[in-house]
């Protein structure tokens, strides 16, 4: 089973990447930016005005 362990540490770094790529692939379409903007702007938004 040792020997298995650089082979394991290898494939744990490319599912890392690949994961992170497809997150910062989805977060950044351009079909998510009016969302994302109404998000950025919720913190300076009226409590009373909803």
């Amino acid at each position: 089973m040792a020997e298995l362990q650089p082979l394991f540490s290898t494939l744990w770094v490319v599912w890392f990447f690949l994961l992170f790529g497809g997150i910062l692939i989805w977060v950044m379409r351009p079909s998510r930016r009016e969302e994302w903007r109404r998000r950025g702007e919720m913190i300076f938004r009226d409590e009373k005005n909803g």
